[in-house]
């Protein structure tokens, strides 16, 4: 029987989201791509009881995460069933729609057919009468975003999230759905953006200026832009990695030998700091504190336990951040 760290809050540090009365800790666990039915669950398990043993409160999930997609949720349903049960209020549970997740025209994108009957489903196969927050995964051209934002706020209204949040949303657009969550009172806490120091797009189109405006916080995804900000690629591209195996995410068209030698000198410079590229990539999307967390994803324990040690050093010096700025530009 799983039984917590009773230490688990000890080295963590939380974030307030925003001005929200929500904190999260600074690293929390993406269930996207590894937590499926083609990883094996008592290494899900591991992993799951791991971050919670080290403060990670926060379990970020989707409903079609997997692989295949809904299996995600049902595995850390299940694991959240026979061990953690006991620690439920403890921990903040988020999900998402937005994209395709069964067929025909009610399936997908941001109608209130869509996200109401999605989020019933998730609910089922996490077996949770609610999640902490629930976000529209992107945003839909076609449906109007008042629709959208008035499912968000029906699913507050009916006790199946405490919190709404919306995913991969442009400044434009966040301004534009935040404004109308704000007029209905709906608990909106977080955007979730992808972001890093090869992905600055949000420091660009402004949205954490926006963010900031309406006093909600930032998870960010991809903080080691697909493992590109790691130790994986310092001696070239390994053939058993992403990059090789020609995922949709990452290939070799977007990891040339510029790039390769951008991240060797961005290794520099975390070596010189005392932290590993992945760690220095993680503090490095922490040093704005409008970033309330960073959103890791993992395939095993130790990748987890290397993670949450970037909390302990995401102060940088103007000189580290004149640098990286010089390598990146």
């Amino acid at each position: 029987m799983y039984k917590a760290d009773d230490r688990r809050y000890e080295n963590m540090i939380y974030r307030r989201a925003g001005k929200t009365g929500l904190k999260l800790p600074l690293i929390s666990l993406g269930l996207w791509h590894n937590f499926g039915d083609v990883t094996l669950i008592d290494t899900s398990r591991k992993m799951i009881h791991k971050a919670f043993d080290l403060g990670i409160t926060h379990f970020d999930l989707a409903n079609n995460y997997g692989p295949p997609a809904g299996s995600a949720e049902i595995n850390f349903g299940r694991i959240l069933k026979e061990d953690m049960k006991a620690y439920r209020d403890e921990m903040i549970i988020s999900t998402k729609a937005g994209y395709t997740m069964w067929p025909g025209p009610y399936g997908d994108y941001g109608s209130r057919k869509y996200l109401i009957s999605s989020l019933d489903q998730s609910l089922k196969r996490m077996g949770l009468d609610y999640v902490d927050i629930y976000y529209h995964h992107r945003p839909d051209p076609n449906t109007p975003v008042e629709e959208t934002m008035l499912a968000l706020d029906q699913v507050v209204k009916q006790g199946k999230a405490l919190y709404v949040g919306i995913s991969n949303y442009r400044s434009e657009q966040a301004e534009e759905a935040l404004k109308i969550l704000k007029e209905l009172k709906t608990p909106v806490v977080m955007t979730q953006p992808s972001y890093s120091m090869l992905n600055r797009w949000i420091e660009e189109d402004g949205l954490l200026d926006v963010t900031h405006k309406h006093g909600i916080g930032n998870i960010v995804f991809s903080p080691l832009a697909q493992g590109v900000l790691s130790d994986k690629y310092l001696n070239g591209i390994p053939a058993d990695s992403r990059v090789s195996s020609s995922s949709q995410f990452l290939n070799k068209n977007n990891l040339d030998s510029d790039k390769l030698d951008r991240v060797r000198r961005l290794n520099d410079i975390a070596n010189n700091r005392g932290q590993s590229l992945a760690q220095m990539a993680l503090s490095w999307v922490l040093r704005d504190d409008r970033v309330t967390t960073a959103l890791i994803g993992a395939s095993k324990v130790s990748q987890i336990e290397d993670s949450v040690k970037a909390i302990n050093h995401i102060e940088f010096s103007e000189k580290e951040l004149s640098e990286i700025d010089s390598i990146l530009a």
